[in-house]
């Protein structure tokens, strides 16, 4: 009687011949016959031995599919034949696959059989894109999950994950999208789809739960991992150093990136607040004692989320960089002003953006509304500064007029046609914008429609850390990119240090964007170092390190 041969359950990893184990290798070295799957890499048939019979049996969504008895009914008889057999699965045997019947039915019939793990594409594929699954400050787990079957998950408990992963879901993409917004998350929420991962053909899409849809829109997305969560946006920085392929780094020209703005998240509405994080891999080394920054300690003010690219900025120059959020980003107290004025959009002529918030906040609320970017057909767009153009153009559109000078006070001034009897819409924070602007416009002849697009606030107690810098007279810089910014660290540092908190900014040097925030900062503080003559966050890194080599008095 023919002893039974060994059934091997292998998992092949995400697709390339890098990503096999050492046993899964050797064993397709010397199988006899080998029963695959759809997904599987076609290099891998490459390993096997002359005379290795190949059976493809995979199921392929949509497409008429071997059903699983009949696999598994396969294994048993080849087995029972005396040949040693080579089951190969993608990614890990037992995630989300039907290994566990293969095995109980191999068991039943007396048939020998070894289940070799495989790199599940749940992990490779957002680690080949750039996104790690846990940080310690963004994401502290994440969880796994199949599309197969939506009803069966438990939406408000996969609501509250730092990081969310989908696999099969590139069908129902706007199904996950409804649900997760039916439970409570924001629309800002990061989220990547990477398809092919691990392959050559590797691509990636980035948005956010409110533009994913739109930005993936006549895609083939199939197959694909869904990551949501905000490790998404790590990708800026972990990206190059996770590029690979067949051969080990992969040319970052065939990861096929369509960039969604990665949206500020509004602080107001997060569970947890961002990390600094490190230097792009394409910057020097931080702290190189030849960069001007070397050894200087700088705490930035702005809102936790906004700061990581001043850090990064900073960071390339060598400096260290201490947070102290002063602003929390959140919604206005009523969305009526903001949603009238979408309601009548084409009764306008132009749309002013002074921040890139305002833009990220209005477009994200005409998502809401059910509108897209065609609402904006005809009207023209102003906006201040580059930063601002910048994102602007990462939504999808294209400013019609940026004044030269970074300020919104220059718009009237070199404003492109006459204002006079135009309706003009701008949204703006809901306390503290730009009077001077409303003022000017109105006074051309313009009407002036302000409504209430987001708000920012001060938090509510200063970060121990920073505080912890100052008291030990580690900082070198303060930076203010706003006049807010100024007036809320004055109330945290007199929250957070007393009445002594004046006392320790003597050698510290203030850094100011521009002219109203240095207003500010001779009001309440005193002075102003440091003022650059460019008004962005490049030429504020530019004048610090200017003061720093000497350069300013």
């Amino acid at each position: 009687m023919t002893q039974p041969g060994t059934v091997y359950i292998v998992g092949a990893g995400p697709g390339s011949l890098d990503y096999l184990t050492v046993r899964g290798y050797a064993l397709l070295q010397r199988a006899e016959c080998l029963v695959y799957d759809a997904l599987v890499d076609e290099g891998l048939l490459e390993l096997l031995p002359e005379g290795c019979d190949r059976i493809d049996m995979g199921k392929r969504g949509g497409q008429p599919s071997p059903a699983q008895a009949e696999i598994t009914q396969l294994l048993v008889n080849l087995s029972l034949e005396g040949r040693s057999v080579v089951r190969l699965k993608s990614g890990d045997p037992f995630i989300f696959g039907r290994t566990a019947a293969e095995v109980q039915a191999l068991n039943e019939a007396g048939c020998p059989v070894e289940v070799v793990p495989g790199v599940s594409s749940a992990l490779a594929a957002p680690l080949l894109a750039g996104i790690p699954l846990t940080d310690p400050v963004w994401s502290h787990g994440f969880g796994v999950f199949t599309a197969h079957n939506l009803d069966l998950l438990d939406w408000p408990t996969l609501a509250r994950l730092h990081t969310l992963v989908m696999l099969m879901g590139s069908r129902h993409l706007e199904e996950i999208v409804q649900r997760l917004r039916q439970n409570d998350c924001r629309g800002d929420m990061p989220v990547a789809i990477i398809r092919w991962g691990g392959h050559p053909q590797q691509q990636v899409w980035e948005g956010t739960l409110l533009t994913i849809c739109q930005v993936t829109r006549g895609e083939r997305l199939s197959p694909c991992v869904i990551v949501f969560g905000e490790v998404v946006r790590l990708r800026r920085y972990l990206g190059a150093a996770t590029a690979s392929g067949s051969d080990g780094m992969r040319d970052q020209k065939s990861d096929v990136v369509q960039d969604a703005e990665f949206i500020t998240p509004r602080l107001g509405q997060t569970r947890r607040s961002a990390p600094t994080v490190p230097p792009s891999p394409t910057h020097p080394l931080s702290h190189s004692p030849t960069l001007p920054l070397a050894s200087k300690t700088i705490l930035i003010t702005r809102a936790t989320e906004q700061s990581s690219a001043f850090a990064d900025l900073l960071t390339a120059q060598g400096a260290r960089v201490v947070d102290l959020p002063a602003l929390e980003l959140r919604s206005p107290s009523s969305w009526a002003g903001l949603d009238g004025a979408i309601a009548v959009l084409p009764t306008f002529s132009w749309l002013l953006l002074t921040s890139a918030n305002a833009v990220n906040f209005f477009c994200d609320r005409l998502l809401e509304q059910g509108r897209d970017l065609r609402a904006l057909g005809g009207i023209k767009i102003a906006v201040v500064g580059r930063k601002t153009a910048a994102v602007l153009r990462r939504r999808g559109l294209v400013p019609d007029f940026v004044p030269p000078d970074y300020v919104a006070d220059s718009m009237v001034e070199y404003f492109p046609e006459t204002v006079a009897g135009q309706r003009l819409l701008f949204p703006r924070v809901e306390s503290g914008g730009r009077e001077v602007l409303v003022q000017e416009l109105t006074a051309a002849g313009a009407e002036v429609v302000e409504v209430a697009a987001y708000e920012s606030g001060c938090p509510a107690s200063a970060d121990p850390e920073a505080l912890a810098a100052l008291k030990q007279h580690r900082v070198d810089v303060i930076t203010f990119a706003s006049s807010k910014t100024v007036v809320h660290t004055a109330q945290l540092l007199e929250q957070g240090l007393g009445s002594q908190w004046c006392s320790l900014l003597d050698g510290v040097a203030i850094a100011s964007i521009g002219p109203k925030t240095s207003d500010t900062c001779q009001k309440l503080l005193g002075r102003v170092d440091i003022e650059p003559a460019e008004y962005t966050l490049d030429g504020l890194t530019e004048a610090i390190a200017a003061w720093a080599s000497g350069s300013l008095g």
